[in-house]
């Protein structure tokens, strides 16, 4: 506006940036053209409306021979997007490192266009005072930078120095809080650095919450790390210095580069390269890939800079959730010390309050496309945008890798990774992140909706809430069939407007039904509104319920008493079974005692990844799956046969693994049969959907095509059979997605009973 010698003025309110601006028509036009074409790194414009005040009688109230900005606003029930967190800065890194600057290795540095957001948020509009930075008095020269808008640092809230801003100190475990004499600043770096390269681990506090850190490439250190936190198998996330170091222990593509060095920051699974020896085998047993990161913030590129010191620091940290299994992290110092002390030898703190906590997200390169896995950190609460404007809406999300999600106007907002809803510690925290989304969006939930499972927290919780006005209580709660959310979140990631049915595939491994089987194995024809399940994978027995899916030998067994084959000691998962365990689990199939009913196809894999020997027990979600991927190498492998009828029967599929098995064939080959043989399944069941329903767009969702050898196979089969094929880029195929789901089918159900009543009202006598 100065540049073109406009006069007028700009103001930050709840909702949105307005801009009054006077001057000739020419300039006008000019500055509504670079107004977007020039719009800041961070700036993402959804909407822009222009209104010619001229003629109007409007009162021009722009401050005459100046264009200035005015104070915030908070306007009531206004509201806008939240921008999530931001790593680093190139112009903020170059200034990290050098040494004539005042904010030379100063472990907070940010500018506008970088830096904490989401996670410092108390509420809106995004002033200082509305963040946890608040306690923190800018000295003079920041606050110079803080009022002159040529600054970079303009408004950049958490804006900071070593003078006025958060500090980092050092303690060890055995160490008491606020014991005097502790490292702070570069010593406390120092301290670190030396515990880490000493083979300690260390609780470092990040953007989002506490990470336990430990060298990668230390044997001792990672298996010390697995004891303390309980977590036997599950990989470990890494982080490294730089993109070279990472090339030097894994596959990098050119998608997985920009994903690694996007402002997000994710962690991405890459392969890793064969027989590399830099990161210990204990990170990630069994799988063929290692999940790295790139440090996002200055502390994070102070902490793992390399040296010439001898040793040499670590070429890779491992950098897991600061907590133990399940539990959500911890973000408090003092909830650290007392968490976190019996799993850490020290700590590295500093003085920022985190005010959500928040995991790293995870994702993968798929298909020249994101495939997320889970989306937090550097995504969240940043909203998928809408097909259509929507009701206000609370959606309570799945209970296994939960999120929540609420609707306003075209706008969906899905709160981070709140965890596994099992926990009582992770409830607490999806309450408390519930609370802060209502008030930080300005949204009264209209409507509730959650899983059908009766026994879900979340169900219980949805269903405890009272109605916010007259409404009768079956308006205000709507159950939503697990399998139509996941197809639902797919549709409306891609902007669907649900005038017409699609085919919906989900696959995944639990889903309660509304014939109170669990599901898992689903065809559907879909929209918003409704869904028809027209094909499944045959029912079968799963003995012990929930409990089998620990133990993949006991639904191996399960799937062999289904297909009539008997339990012979030639098979590996027979072996792995003891006499007396055998004798009990035929009782309950032979006699249907406490067995439960599933079409699940995340339960097949685990079946046919014990049948071959790959993993007859597991320790984390999706073990037994992500280890049968790993060893599937032959994508042109001849294919096995499901029977695709009205029921899809997998027992011609068991009939041949045993087959080869007993041939002596590779768990490699028979692992790439059956993945070919899947994805063979689904093409020629909606071969027969598009018959019936003439619909040809697909969509496939659900934890199972997280399978990227799965995923390719079967896209690259629809898409040669004409389909139009929508896989998720935006929000994760698995239970994260589901809120999203529950909030697009509750608005349709309800929009369109109000729209059958208000019709029937209408032709009342």
């Amino acid at each position: 506006a100065r540049t073109l010698e406009l006069n007028g003025w700009v103001l930050n309110d709840s909702s949105g940036v307005e801009i009054e601006v006077v001057g000739p028509p020419h300039a006008l036009d000019l500055f509504t053209q670079r107004l977007q074409s020039e719009a800041p790194p961070l700036a993402r414009i959804d909407h822009i409306a222009f209104t010619d005040l001229s003629g109007t009688g409007h009162p021009v109230r722009s401050d005459p021979g100046a264009f200035v900005i005015r104070h915030s606003e908070a306007t009531r029930n206004g509201f806008l997007p939240v921008s999530p967190d931001v790593a680093v800065c190139d112009d903020c890194l170059r200034e990290l490192f050098d040494p004539r600057d005042r904010r030379y290795r100063y472990p907070f540095i940010n500018c506008t266009n970088c830096g904490p957001r989401f996670t410092i948020i108390r509420d809106i509009p995004y002033d200082r005072p509305q963040t946890t930075m608040a306690s923190f008095r800018m000295c003079p020269d920041c606050q110079d930078e803080y009022e002159n808008p040529g600054n970079r640092r303009f408004h950049a809230q958490p804006n900071a120095c070593a003078v006025c801003g958060p500090q980092i100190w050092f303690l060890r475990a055995d160490q008491a809080m606020g014991t005097p004499g502790q490292p702070v600043g570069e010593d406390a770096l120092r301290a670190a650095r030396a515990s880490l390269a000493a083979g300690q681990i260390v609780a470092i506090k990040g953007l989002g919450g506490f990470h336990l850190a430990c060298d990668a490439t230390n044997d001792e250190a990672v298996t010390l790390l697995r004891e303390r936190k309980g977590r036997i198998d599950k990989p470990f996330a890494l982080m490294s210095f730089d993109l070279d170091t990472v090339e030097g222990y894994c596959e990098v593509s050119a998608g997985e580069r920009a994903l690694l060095e996007s402002r997000e920051r994710p962690i991405v699974l890459l392969r890793r390269h064969r027989n590399c020896q830099i990161v210990s085998s204990h990170v990630a047993p069994g799988t063929a890939h290692l999940g790295v990161m790139l440090p996002y913030t200055p502390l994070h590129y102070l902490l793992l800079e390399p040296t010439g010191s001898d040793p040499p620091f670590p070429l890779a940290l491992v950098m897991t959730s600061g907590n133990r299994s399940e539990e959500p992290i911890a973000t408090d110092n003092d909830e650290a010390k007392r968490r976190l002390g019996r799993l850490a030898d020290a700590f590295l703190f500093h003085d920022r309050r985190i005010h959500a906590r928040c995991d790293d997200s995870v994702t993968r390169f798929f298909a020249g496309a994101e495939l997320p896995t889970r989306r937090s950190r550097g995504y969240a609460p940043y909203p998928v945008h809408l097909p259509w404007p929507v009701d206000h809406v609370l959606a309570t999300g799945a209970e296994l890798k939960n999120t929540f999600c609420i609707t306003r106007d075209r706008y969906a907002f899905l709160s981070q990774h709140i965890g596994d809803m099992e926990n009582y510690e992770t409830f607490r925290f999806s309450e408390q992140m519930i609370q802060q989304f209502l008030t930080m969006f300005r949204i009264e939930p209209q409507i509730i909706a959650h899983d059908m499972h009766p026994a879900y927290l979340t169900t219980q919780w949805a269903r405890g809430q009272l109605p916010s006005s007259n409404r009768p209580q079956s308006e205000h709660t709507v159950a939503v069939q697990h399998h139509h959310a996941h197809i639902a979140a797919c549709m409306a990631e891609h902007g669907l407007t649900g005038a017409h049915p699609i085919i919906g595939v989900a696959l995944d491994g639990t889903g309660y039904g509304t014939d109170g089987a669990i599901w898992g194995g689903e065809f559907l024809i879909a929209d918003y509104a409704s869904y028809q399940r027209i094909k499944h994978l045959r029912y079968v027995p799963l003995p012990g319920g929930d409990a089998a899916i620990r133990h993949p030998r006991r639904i191996a067994l399960a799937y062999l008493w289904a297909a009539g084959i008997p339990w012979t000691e030639d098979l590996p998962a027979v072996r792995a079974t003891r006499s007396a365990e055998r004798d009990l689990l035929a009782q309950q199939l032979d006699h249907n005692v406490n067995t439960v009913l599933t079409s699940s196809m995340g339960r097949l894999f685990d079946a046919v990844s014990s049948l071959i020997g790959v993993r007859h027990e597991i320790n984390y979600e999706g073990q037994a799956a992500i280890e049968l991927e790993a060893i599937a190498q032959d994508d042109n492998a001849p294919p096995y046969k499901f029977e695709v009828g009205p029921e899809i029967d997998a027992t011609p599929v068991i009939q041949a693994i045993v087959a080869d098995i007993r041939r002596g064939t590779s768990a490699h080959a028979i692992s790439a049969r059956f993945h070919s043989a899947v994805a063979h399944m689904v093409t020629d069941a909606c071969r027969q959907l598009r018959m019936l329903a003439g619909a040809s767009e697909v969509a496939l969702s659900g934890g199972v095509f997280q399978n990227v050898v799965l995923l390719r196979l079967t896209t690259d089969l629809l898409q040669q059979d004409g389909y139009t094929v929508y896989t998720h880029h935006i929000v994760p195929p698995n239970d994260a997605g589901v809120s999203l789901g529950q909030a697009m089918v509750a608005n349709a159900r309800i929009n369109k009973h109000r729209s059958v009543t208000a019709c029937s009202e209408q032709r009342s006598p």
